[in-house]
């Protein structure tokens, strides 16, 4: 036969055998596949120990992965052993061979198949049961933790006198072990089966025993056991009737014991719970009877008792004693759900009031002069006004405001005053060279506040500014206005380094700026920047000559973000607002702590209560964990982030809270103590709308106080759609600065309406005070209207404004051409008995795509009234002119050009050109033409100054030159929105 190899003179092949070089290289590659996944979880965790150290909070990290470890290992290596345990007694009870049935000497090649790796066959299996439990048990470390540091509540639940903590801290984790403990027994007890089987301990098919006496005793134990845990579970089950949810035709998410709770499941738990521990004990004796007889009918038995018992009884109690008689036998159980409700809510102190609904005061100017002192109506909706910030106040392509800004006070001159605040933040989607460099190292930060007053605007329906222009200027003072962490800054950055960065733009030409202060991670290690190459999947970050000595890298951005991260803990609000303290911008950001574990209150999804038109506009949920029930909270905390150095702060607001006691415990020196929160800070701190919203949502029910007007659901209430349009969403509740009936001054609020269920009059009004520092602060008050008279609610004052003839009309015209009008807030206000409603409309129109506000609605007492601003609507409606009306301030443009006020035909010449100026400027503006808007400047300039010059030679000079003075002020120009944006005149407010 011929050498396959090959001849005498041939070279040899061989077949079907790799190379050496071959398998070097597959050895090779295999190591370096194995390297590159162990670096890439080396780098996740080595990033996020970095990140925790950059912000002070590495003990939240280690705390928390210290947890985690030891839950793993310890509950993982507890089940390994329990099921390895029982594998390895299965097989080692195993009967001789020659006792084995046919049947199982049958199995004898599988027997003999595996018992070369039987050693390595219960270590994979041990192993896998301990990764899967461990896994589980890791994700219980809140549990763990809560249980571990839990703090007395000091108060006792009615039916068992324990203290709540039992229920919020020890009932989840003694559930959680006994679940521990059914998967171990069970998975114990197939494992020990199959062993047995296989082993010949357990038969088929085969005649006479089933099982040898060794498998008996084994098998019973262990389900001896599981009934024991079972008896465990029946006695855990009665104290959990004091947090179980239920459905109740008085209220949705019903918690707590009910008349067939207490009278038939808590009996029924015990009787069960003792049967089952006799049934366990039956099973227990196998091990000298080694019989199944009586352990079976102990547990048939269970499993009657059960149905009977604990589901055919308590179902004959609800039928036969307590439906018959519903609100008798509900009602002492129906009290002890309102008081925990109203005690977990924080609602137990809501003052409710009864309110008369219609006017006491004839004298129509006094009640004219009154509504001043009733609220500071603010017509400049934060919602809304939002592109015309960026419009007059963007000043380049790369910075935005948020869709929705925020409402805070400002005080001047020792009043305060309520302020529509925005930051003009980074906006990478405006940059027209996109690349690594300008995505990450040019474009880092956003620059300044942007503010204006909420009570006014100027005569062009646009926002009076208080802070403005770039860099931003006005009443705020001196602040660092670099912005490198905000709501709207989600990509990294890595600042400091050789890269120089974009700080803004002048009229100069481009600053550049280099950051020095603390914020974000070190990249000056090889070993830190080979981690975040590998973390971001960003070769760059490794080599890239952008980056050297003093470069940082800076993510996780966003204050809710940031606080989320060192307080994994906390339920965080939906709205962080700014605020200038100091010298610094900080984000405040409310977070609360929660649980479900609080006996008898009702409970209620964060997600679900917290929603209304603003947060559906914006497609999004106000609190994290949207879907989670709660029956506690707590706005426990106010952090702060500095917008600047990306610092975040912990204050420990309500020092009551146990629930923060607890977590303050388990993360000792992350939460600072409320003597620390300076008065800067205090002046802005407020009360959080998303625990307003929880809140509004319990009182629709929970303002009852008896139980049987309760039960007769005749006080339902309901929070109203927003009238303002067709959404069909909860109306926002609104900050304003008002005066309840009781309170002798105004005080800043957040309010919102009730009208009763399926109606859409009114039936209350609802405030709490939202001024932080303040004694009053937190106070719920309700003004509760009578149910003999119909007062007009949001929906039906919105419908009156819209039916109305002149008003339709009115509105048809501002609609004219490619125009849009929009509704602001639709704001709430008691006043002498009565409600004032005022809503300010919004035009889009013309070349001017932003809104600017044109019209204000007002109503009081079944009139109404839609005029050009506040004061002239007031007047209309109360036919009296008020007397506090506020003059303008310097410099703002509040009028058009004047008419003619002079007999010199030179003045009156050169007013008319100038309102011929001024006019084809507007329409310059709305045809998008800017130079004929430029020329009609310079002839409006001009035409002013020959009017001045004039009045000046009649002696008159002084008031036409203030006239036109104001009205010389600029409109945007043709590079609004792009690169200058501003008004000139607007600008410094």
């Amino acid at each position: 036969m011929p050498d396959r190899g090959g001849g005498p003179t041939g070279p040899r092949i061989r077949v079907g055998r790799p190379s050496r070089r071959v398998r070097t290289l597959l050895l090779t590659l295999g190591v370096l596949a194995v390297l590159g996944m162990a670096f890439t979880m080396f780098a996740g965790f080595w990033t996020d120990w970095l990140w925790y150290r950059s912000v002070n909070y590495s003990s939240v990290f280690t705390t928390t992965l210290w947890t985690k470890i030891g839950l793993f290992f310890v509950f993982g290596l507890l089940m390994a052993l329990a099921v390895g345990f029982n594998i390895w007694l299965a097989h080692r009870l195993r009967p001789p061979l020659s006792a084995m049935s046919m049947e199982q000497q049958n199995l004898d090649r599988y027997r003999m198949g595996i018992a070369p790796f039987k050693k390595w066959l219960l270590l994979g299996i041990t192993a896998l049961v301990g990764l899967i439990a461990g896994a589980s048990a890791a994700g219980q470390w809140r549990t763990w933790l809560m249980w571990v540091n839990g703090v007395p509540f000091g108060q006792k639940d009615p039916q068992f006198q324990l203290d709540v903590s039992f229920y919020a801290f020890d009932l989840p984790w003694y559930r959680f072990l006994l679940g521990f403990g059914f998967a171990a027994a069970i998975l114990s007890v197939i494992a020990a089966a199959v062993t047995h089987y296989l082993y010949g301990g357990l038969r088929i098919t085969s005649p006479g025993a089933r099982a040898t006496a060794a498998a008996t005793g084994h098998l019973s134990v262990l389900i001896g056991i599981f009934v024991a845990l079972k008896a465990v579970a029946y006695w855990l089950d009665r104290y959990g009737l004091a947090v179980k949810s239920s459905d109740f035709k008085a209220t949705d998410n019903w918690t707590g014991l009910r008349y067939v709770d207490a009278n038939a499941y808590l009996p029924a738990k015990t009787i069960l719970f003792c049967i089952a521990v006799i049934c366990a004990l039956l099973f227990f004796a196998t091990i000298w009877r080694r019989t199944w007889q009586l352990p079976l009918i102990g547990f048939g038995l269970m499993v009657l008792s059960a149905i009977l018992i604990g589901g055919l009884y308590p179902a004959l109690v609800q039928k036969f004693q307590v439906q018959p008689n519903e609100q008798a036998k509900e009602a002492p159980y129906v009290a002890k759900n309102l008081k925990a409700t109203r005690e977990a809510y924080g609602i137990d102190g809501t003052q409710v009031s009864d309110y008369e609904g219609e006017t006491k005061t004839e004298d129509l100017t006094t009640l004219r002069d009154d509504v001043h002192d009733a609220a500071s109506i603010r017509i400049m909706d934060p919602n809304i006004v939002s592109p015309t910030f960026q419009q007059l106040q963007q000043m380049r392509k790369y910075y935005a405001f948020p869709n929705n800004l925020d409402v805070d006070r400002y005080s001047k001159d020792g009043q305060d005053q309520d302020t529509v605040i925005g930051l003009r933040e980074l906006n990478l989607a405006g940059v027209d060279k996109k690349n690594w460099i300008n995505n990450h190292f040019r474009y880092t930060h956003g620059y300044g506040v942007v503010a204006a007053k909420g009570t006014e605007v100027d005569s062009r329906g646009r926002p009076v500014f208080t802070e403005s222009d770039l860099p931003s200027q006005g009443d705020l003072g001196e602040y660092e206005q670099r912005i490198y962490y905000g709501e709207k800054t989600t990509t990294y950055s890595i600042v400091g380094g050789p890269q120089k960065e974009i700080d803004y733009s002048d009229d100069d030409g481009e600053k550049t700026f280099s950051y020095d202060g603390k914020g974000g991670v070190d990249l000056a290690n090889p070993l830190n920047r080979a981690a975040y190459a590998a973390a971001f999947g960003e070769p760059q970050i490794l080599y890239s000559g952008a980056i050297g000595d003093g470069s940082r890298i800076m993510y996780n951005r966003t204050p809710k973000e940031r606080v989320e991260a060192v307080a994994p803990w906390l339920t965080i609000d939906g709205d962080a607002y700014p605020a200038k303290v100091g010298n610094r911008i900080q984000w405040v950001v409310d977070a609360y702590t929660t649980t479900n574990g609080y006996p008898y209150a009702s409970r209620t999804t964060l997600g679900d209560t917290t929603a209304d038109s603003l947060t559906a506009a914006n497609d999004q949920r106000a609190v994290v964990a949207q879907e989670n029930q709660v029956n506690y909270i707590r706005n426990s905390v106010k952090a702060t982030v500095d917008a600047y150095t990306g610092e975040v702060k912990l204050y420990q607001w309500d020092t009551k809270d146990p629930v923060l006691k607890t977590w303050m415990k388990a993360f000792p020196d992350t939460v600072e103590p409320k003597s620390e929160i300076s008065d800067d800070l205090m002046a802005h701190l407020r009360y959080p709308q998303d625990l307003f919203k929880v809140q509004r949502e319990l009182l629709t029910r929970y303002h009852v106080k008896d139980a049987n007007t309760f039960l007769s659901g005749s006080e339902v209430w309901q929070v109203p759609d927003d009238p303002t349009n067709k959404s069909g969403d909860a109306v926002p509740p609104y900050y304003l600065s008002m005066k309840m009936p009781d309170q002798k001054e105004q005080a800043f609020s957040l309010t919102t309406t009730f009208t009763p269920n399926g109606r859409d009059n009114l039936s209350a009004f609802m405030a709490v005070d939202a001024e932080a520092g303040t004694d009053g602060y937190g106070k719920i008050r309700i003004l509760k209207l009578p149910t003999s008279t119909t007062v007009n609610g949001p929906q039906q004052v919105q419908s009156q404004f819209n039916s109305e003839q002149d008003i339709a009309e009115s509105i048809r015209l501002l609609r004219g051409g490619d125009s849009e009008v929009e509704y602001g807030n639709l704001l709430t206000v008691p006043l002498d008995g009565g409600l004032l409603y005022v809503e300010p409309v919004y035009v889009r129109g013309g070349g001017l795509k932003y809104p600017l506000l044109r019209k204000v609605l007002v109503s009081y007492g079944g009139n109404t009234a839609f005029e050009d601003t506040l004061d002239q609507a007031l007047n209309k409606v109360f036919g009296a002119e008020g007397a506090t009306t506020e003059p303008p301030e310097e410099g703002e443009d509040t009028t058009t050009p004047p008419p003619p006020t002079s007999s010199d035909p030179t003045v009156q010449q050169a007013l008319e050109d100038a309102q011929k100026a001024f006019e084809a400027g507007q329409q310059a503006l709305k045809d998008n033409d800017w130079t004929k808007y430029g020329e009609a400047q310079k002839d409006l300039e001009e035409a002013l100054r020959r009017a001045e010059e004039a009045q000046a030679q009649a002696g008159q000079g002084d008031g036409a030159g203030g006239s036109g003075g104001d009205q010389a002020e600029s409109s945007p120009s043709p590079d609004a929105g792009t690169d200058s944006g501003s008004d000139s005149g607007s600008g410094g407010g």
